[in-house]
């Protein structure tokens, strides 16, 4: 008798699933969220201590120049979304993103929009330049800091100047900080996310999940 064994295959192999892409990816890096906050943390604290405590609104002012000029290199070197070249954009297409937004339906950007990204260049100018009188007011006014000796001499009345330049653009990027707050918890209600949850974890919704 033949005692043959029958014939068997094994079943053909199934092609690999790719993985979930994951529902949440990292886009601000920690450094983009150190600055956020440690300005943040600084303009609080120059704002506070303005005349009753000259030598801590001073360091603030200091850390303010600091954090933005660390930032400005990081735009240049950082990763991705922390560069310029990856959000900053022209007026006309902010004004195009506002209109959308007025509209009621924007689109939906991973890293700043344009409107975020115009409210960042403004609000980091504002500052800067704020710090920077403000340390032209300590050396014309205190004799003090890294640009007295340039302004040794200067009368009383360019003194009083330079203080008034300087509480002006205070106050004048201050008052952007409230437009700041409601353009985030709007862009936040429109796209359903909580872009301040984002600035903290660094994550944000992942559309292509």
């Amino acid at each position: 008798m033949n005692h043959s064994t029958p014939f068997t295959t094994d079943p053909p192999a199934r092609p690999p699933t790719a993985a979930p892409a994951p529902t949440r990816v990292r886009v601000w890096d920690p450094f983009v969220r150190l600055f956020h906050w440690g300005l943040g943390a600084a303009v609080l604290i120059a704002f506070f201590t303005e005349d009753e405590f000259l030598g801590l609104h001073t360091w603030a002012g200091y850390t303010v120049l600091t954090l933005i000029g660390a930032r400005l290199i990081w735009g240049l070197i950082g990763p991705h979304h922390a560069r310029w070249s990856s959000f900053v954009r022209g007026p006309s297409a902010t004004l195009a993103y506002l209109g959308e937004v007025l509209r009621g339906h924007p689109p939906r950007y991973l890293g700043h929009n344009p409107a975020g990204a115009a409210m960042a260049l403004a609000l980091m100018t504002g500052f800067g330049l704020t710090a920077l009188t403000g340390v032209a007011v300590l050396g014309a006014g205190e004799l003090a800091g890294p640009l007295a000796p340039l302004l040794q001499g200067v009368s009383s009345a360019t003194a009083h100047d330079l203080k008034a330049v300087h509480e002006f653009l205070a106050w004048a990027t201050l008052a952007l900080v409230p437009l700041h707050l409601l353009g985030t918890a709007l862009s936040s209600l429109q796209h359903r996310e909580n872009l301040v949850r984002g600035m903290i974890d660094g994550y944000k919704r992942n559309d292509e999940a």
